[in-house]
């Protein structure tokens, strides 16, 4: 997106507020050069399906159905901000219908118009043709339940790490009425908090935090609104990501409590500035799954995914350079993806705390500033080697 064309906060808010694969005979060809699918095979197809769903469709639970079974048919990846083709769908129809993406059930019967159903069929189609993320189609992605503005300058918001989140990084510290059980038993009338393998420390909330590699700011914001009397700083190398960043502290109305500052990692952070958490999502895609992404991915920057070899060349540095910036009872919470099994090769001494996530998700471990001080001699040598790399 051009700087002309950049959304406001005010902008984004009226926005939004008022706004498994199967296999086919004939594979669809994607021409990266035009950004569109080959006119040819089942793409042959679409304009006639799409006329037909008009035509014939009624409700929104049709659409909802019929958009499953395109994403489907068209082998559209659907990777980023969930996995699920049914939350896809209902995304593109209730969103184009300006509903709330969790509408109740008793609207899913409810009639189309015909020009809400070419609103529908119009984005479906641009999704499938395009293969561009949903999210970057209309500027919105969730995370942590709230929303966020997002482009192409920043990685569509997809961690774990908002579980953790949520939860208010239970039990290492102690927990507010803002925290939020995700676990309910057979036999527990109420919710429990989710035992994502952190240690039992109960420590008092942290007062300093920081979001390391921001992007969007969607972990600084979420972060804000669990911890309200916390101060969030919010750091990135990339001055495009840090502009969308702000439109979202904006939208929020968080500038009194989150900080945003354009850092290479902790370069232009002061040593003093000592935070009791530090949370990063740093870069961590490896050039074996670089060479190898689907479409969809091509259209998130290069930069905030690639991570060199093994995808650990940010994760060696933050290691190592964390524990001057972390508080002695301080915890650092770092997620690398599929470069889990990466990191425990470079360094096999060392027991990670890799934490298990209630609805999904890997490769996010807690490591302690005694931990971190304990093994730097080891991040040293990593670090000493990839500067000699580079």
């Amino acid at each position: 997106m051009s700087e002309d064309q950049t959304m406001s906060a005010e902008e984004f808010q009226n926005q939004y507020l008022n706004d498994e694969s199967q296999n086919f005979e004939n594979e669809v060809e994607y021409d990266l050069e035009t950004g569109l699918l080959a006119e040819q095979g089942e793409f042959a197809n679409l304009h006639a399906e799409l006329e037909e769903a008009r035509e014939q469709l009624v409700s929104i639970r049709d659409f909802i159905r019929f958009s499953v079974t395109q994403l489907r048919n068209y082998d559209v990846v659907v990777a980023q901000g969930t996995t699920d083709e049914f939350a896809e769908a209902s995304a593109i129809v209730l969103h184009s219908l300006a509903l709330d993406w969790s509408a109740n059930e008793q609207i899913l019967d409810c009639r189309l118009t015909t020009s809400e159903k070419q609103v529908v069929l119009d984005l479906l189609e641009e999704r499938i043709a395009e293969r561009k993320p949903l999210s970057y189609l209309i500027n919105l992605s969730y995370f942590c339940d709230l929303p966020f503005y997002v482009d192409e300058r920043v990685l569509i918001p997809r961690s774990p790490i908002a579980e953790l989140i949520r939860q208010q990084f239970y039990p290492y510290f102690e927990v507010s009425e803002l925290a939020k059980p995700l676990k309910i038993g057979m036999n527990e009338q109420t919710a429990s908090f989710y035992d994502h393998g952190l240690d039992v420390k109960q420590l008092s909330q942290p007062e300093r935090i920081l979001d390391l590699c921001t992007g969007s700011g969607c972990i600084a914001i979420a972060l804000a609104t669990r911890f309200v009397d916390a101060l969030v700083d919010a750091v990135d190398i990339d001055k495009g990501a840090l502009e969308v960043a702000m439109v979202n502290v904006d939208h929020h109305d968080l500038g009194h409590q989150v900080n945003v500052i354009e850092s290479d990692l902790f370069a232009k952070i002061p040593t003093e500035n000592q935070y009791e958490l530090i949370v990063t999502n740093p870069p961590y895609v490896d050039a074996a799954i670089m060479a190898d992404l689907p479409p969809e991915f091509l259209y998130e920057p290069e930069h905030a995914l690639a991570a060199g070899q093994d995808g650990l060349d940010l994760v060696h540095r933050i290691l190592f350079e964390a524990p001057d910036y972390l508080s002695p009872e301080g915890l650092l919470i770092c997620e690398v993806g599929d470069s889990e099994w990466a990191l425990k090769q470079a360094y096999p001494e060392i027991q990670f705390d890799w934490l298990k996530f209630a609805h999904g998700g890997h490769g996010v471990f807690a490591i302690t500033y005694d931990e971190l001080v304990t093994n730097r001699q080891l991040f040293a040598a990593y670090v000493q080697l990839l500067d000699s790399i580079q």
